[in-house]
């Protein structure tokens, strides 16, 4: 018999708790072990029974979640699951639990609105599935139903020759839980003119333009969410936004992007394996490309048809990973030419765009 994921939802909306509870007992492989109203009463739970994963709201009565968070994980940490509204202000709190150690950011589900709910229902279930597997470290405290798998194809276009005649290299990244922290650290090590980099980072609608701002402020380079029509240059990188789907495409010499609607691809929107099988029809070999820390399988896809196309393909390593589903994925398909450490990512995408040719 699977052991259950044990789960403690922490909100002061008795009915966003109430739907989150049937959400996540409607798995098989997850049960709802207790709610709270606000930290205080959560820690109280946690006292007669520890979960495995807690969802947590941001804004709560006596202890507001971010303060909660950094003291859980600066005494006794634990994967949590943030959860907050669409509000831009509360965007802005997602860098604050994703320095303080959120390992996923989710959007409250949005009661009443069918569409939503089960979108919501899928990004909820998955991100506690992927937090249950998430290796977490103590910190210094510092002040339903599933909807039908899609590939890529429902979202690129009938394929043509990838144009590779432009000698502009591109970098391309793909990442989902633990990646917030992984891309910091790649983009801080990036210099301000390096090859121009589109990433994909699994993230709800919205809260993606926070981060943006945030690797932004930390990065020698221009990182900005990405709009249809962005052009991709050295010095710059785009972030697809979330909720939708980013492509790369071609305008004579020029890369640019397409930001586009669409179904979840690998129950992800936006998806690495959209992303990485554009760049692979339009910059071919011109590429370096790494998936990163994630669960699941998307851009393991993409990263193979990049290889096949003669980029040069990485993913990272075990050791480093907070969750090493995605980079597994990819390696046991041979889409990944080496595993690598997260420390040693920018150097070895920096290198393999110096190199042409096929990888080995």
């Amino acid at each position: 018999m699977v052991k259950k994921i044990k789960v403690l939802v922490v909100d002061d909306s008795a009915l966003v708790r109430k739907v989150m509870s049937e959400i996540l007992n409607s798995d098989p492989e997850i049960e709802v072990i207790g709610q709270a109203g606000d930290p205080i009463f959560a820690m109280q739970k946690m006292q007669k029974q520890m979960p495995d994963v807690m969802t947590l709201d941001v804004e709560m009565p006596r202890m507001d979640g971010i303060t909660f968070l950094r003291k859980l994980m600066s005494e006794n940490p634990l994967p949590v699951v943030m959860c907050s509204s669409l509000t831009g202000e509360h965007a802005h709190s997602t860098v604050d639990a994703i320095r303080a150690g959120a390992v996923e950011i989710i959007t409250k589900p949005e009661i009443g609105i069918k569409g939503f709910l089960e979108d919501s229902s899928i990004q909820i279930i998955d991100a506690v599935k992927a937090a249950a597997q998430a290796r977490v470290r103590k910190r210094k405290d510092s002040t339903m139903k599933v909807s039908t798998r899609h590939s890529a194809d429902v979202v690129l276009q009938k394929a043509t020759r990838a144009m590779t005649e432009t000698t502009d290299k591109i970098i391309a990244i793909g990442a989902s839980t633990g990646g917030t922290q992984a891309l910091r650290k790649v983009l801080e090590a990036m210099p301000a003119m390096s090859p121009g980099v589109v990433i994909v980072q699994h993230m709800p609608v919205k809260f993606t333009t926070a981060f943006a701002g945030h690797l932004n402020e930390i990065s020698p380079m221009e990182v900005r969410e990405a709009k249809s029509g962005d052009r991709l240059y050295n010095g710059r990188a785009l972030l697809a936004p979330g909720g939708k789907h980013m492509l790369l495409k071609r305008c004579g010499a020029q890369y640019m992007v397409d930001v586009v609607e669409g179904p979840l691809v690998s129950r992800h929107r936006p998806s690495v394996d959209v992303l990485f099988r554009s760049v692979a029809r339009y910059a071919g070999a011109n590429v370096a490309a790494c998936l990163m820390t994630g669960m699941g399988d998307d851009g393991a896809t993409g990263l193979k048809e990049l290889r096949d196309a003669g980029a040069r393909t990485f993913a990272q390593d075990e050791a480093t990973s907070v969750v090493f589903g995605m980079p597994q994925e990819a390696w046991k398909r041979g889409a990944a030419e080496s595993l690598v450490a997260l420390e040693d990512i920018p150097g070895v995408l920096l290198k393999a765009c110096l190199s042409t040719g096929r990888s080995r």
